[in-house]
């Protein structure tokens, strides 16, 4: 940048800048065909008068600029906040309110202080995820209609025409969690109604649900409470067929149900695959073997370790949050991590075995043991289908009892803690209470100040006033910028210039005023 270049004008605030001209730019009118006289220019307005205009625009622009001042926080910036009673108080009150009230201060900072360590505490037990295994059992029936013993009962033994190929069977498989309360031995007393059997006909393969009314008549012979139904532990389940000579293809086609996708605001299972029971009817007159296939719904999912990996843990299944934390269990308890940077582990012949190599850095072991780990088993339970009638004189069903993994009750009353709406009411009005004794110490800080005024003013009235006035000068003057050294006329008094230790410069406030002064920058750099 050039030295002798001229320097712009610095215009207050508010007040047009001239407008700068090119240097290329002739000084008056503009260039025109030839030479001949020059186009007057009107005069250039004074710099002193400022544009009204202008000066408008300039407002605007800076209040639409300037951020709107919100009055709620402006509130509270100005609503008072110490609730502690100022000392010398209970010098002049009647009574141990003072004492009562510091007392419950304390045992109010206490409570405060367990209340919020125990909050943490469940929410820290809801973020973990705790499961509880109970016991599932599954009961698997079949029922039959028009086979050809039937028919022959019906015709008194006679032994009438049937009809090959119209006897069907019923299969229902039902399942529900044991609760300590029932009769583990017999499945609920539910039937199955008239109207089931009709709609086996229309649709054999399908898987029949519970209706809306079946679980109407439920809910009025047996008091419910909310549980988890057999659709939710599983993600799909399978009926698959043994192949038969005599058999179709058509009705020993597999049946398949899946658990529809939620959406990720759903809180509930849709109602066609929230049930306790399904069944499905096919045309047969000879027994069939069926194998069920339950695939599990764990949240989080649980994967079948390796041989390797399970030799580590000393487990068979387990999460993956779960298989991480084992291994971090293991390196600590064998001493595998390396001294100067403690996310390096040295891997003995366990660890050497999974990962492959001598060292392993911690942050990879997630991805790592992906190739250790696969997706559980079905759970298979195999059912004979039984059309005969000596097996349908005293039928009984199959049971089958499974674990599975359900969520700790006390999660949900923590849950239900938490979300409290009255802990956000209760918390509102302490608030209030909160600001109402704020104002009430202040007002009680403000009696206490006259009250040291007018007991100073009452046993030295003439000296009071004096001192009054003078700290009332210094105020002034330092508000107008016109203190000396020491405050306003006392800046040159006597006791100023004494020292010692009984003198004012040696007083707390000349050390607290040093120390400031040292500690600016300025102060620090010239000490050095």
């Amino acid at each position: 940048m050039a030295m002798n270049a001229p320097m712009q004008p610095n215009f207050p605030r508010g007040y047009p800048q001239a407008a700068q001209r090119s240097p290329a730019t002739p000084r008056r009118g503009a260039p025109g065909p030839g030479p001949g006289p020059a186009m007057p220019m009107p005069p250039h307005p004074q710099q002193g008068i400022p544009n009204p205009q202008y000066m408008a625009a300039a407002h605007a622009a800076a209040q639409r600029n300037m951020p709107q001042v919100n009055d709620a926080a402006l509130r509270r910036s100005r609503k008072p906040t110490d609730k502690t009673i100022p000392e010398g108080v209970e010098d002049v009150i009647i009574g141990e309110g003072v004492q009562q009230y510091k007392s419950l201060q304390e045992l109010e900072k206490k409570m405060d202080a367990a209340m919020v360590r125990k909050r943490l505490d469940i929410q820290d037990s809801i973020s973990r995820t705790v499961k509880r295994y109970r016991t599932l059992r599954i009961w698997i029936s079949n029922t039959v209609e028009d086979q050809p013993w039937q028919k022959v009962g019906e015709h008194n033994g006679t032994g009438g025409a049937t009809n090959p190929g119209s006897g069907r069977y019923k299969v229902k498989i039902e399942g529900r969690l044991l609760d300590d309360d029932s009769d583990p031995t017999v499945p609920a007393d539910d039937s199955d109604d008239e109207n089931d059997g009709d709609d086996a006909q229309k649709d054999g393969d399908a898987m029949d649900e519970d209706g809306p009314k079946e679980e109407k008549s439920k809910k009025s012979r047996l008091p419910k409470r909310p549980r988890q139904r057999f659709s939710h532990f599983f993600k799909s389940i399978t009926i698959d067929f043994d192949k038969t000579p005599t058999a179709k293809p058509e009705d020993i086609a597999p049946i398949t149900w899946t658990k529809p996708q939620l959406p990720p605001n759903a809180t509930s299972l849709p109602p066609n695959a929230d049930f306790d029971s399904l069944q499905f009817s096919r045309p047969s007159q000879e027994n069939l073997n069926i194998t069920v296939s339950l695939v599990r719904d764990e949240t989080p999912e649980r994967y079948k370790l390796s041989k390797e990996l399970a030799e580590v843990l000393d487990v068979e299944e387990e999460t993956r949050s779960g298989i991480v934390l084992g291994i971090w269990d293991y390196i600590r308890t064998m001493g595998l991590q390396e001294d100067e940077e403690k996310r390096q582990v040295r891997c003995d012949d366990r660890l050497r075995a999974i990962f492959g190599r001598e060292q392993m850095f911690f942050p990879q072991i997630p991805d790592a043991i992906g190739a250790h780990t696969t997706p559980l088993d079905p759970i298979k339970l195999p059912y004979t289908i039984r059309v005969d009638q000596d097996f349908h004189r005293n039928p009984t069903p199959t049971i089958y009892d499974i674990r599975v993994a359900v969520d700790d009750p006390l999660r949900q009353k923590m849950i239900a803690l938490t979300s409290n709406p009255q802990y956000a009411a209760s918390i509102r009005q302490i608030s209030l209470l909160d600001d109402q004794l704020a104002l009430i110490i202040q007002a009680l800080m403000h009696s206490k100040a006259r009250h040291s005024f007018y007991t100073a003013l009452s046993k030295d009235p003439a000296n009071f006033i004096r001192r009054w006035l003078n700290s009332q000068r210094r105020d002034l003057e330092t508000i107008l910028g016109e203190a000396t050294r020491g405050g306003g006329e006392d800046g040159n008094a006597p006791e100023f210039r004494r020292g010692g230790d009984n003198s004012v410069w040696n007083a707390p406030v000349a050390r607290e005023a040093v120390r400031y002064m040292l500690a600016k920058p300025e102060a620090a750099a010239a000490a050095r």
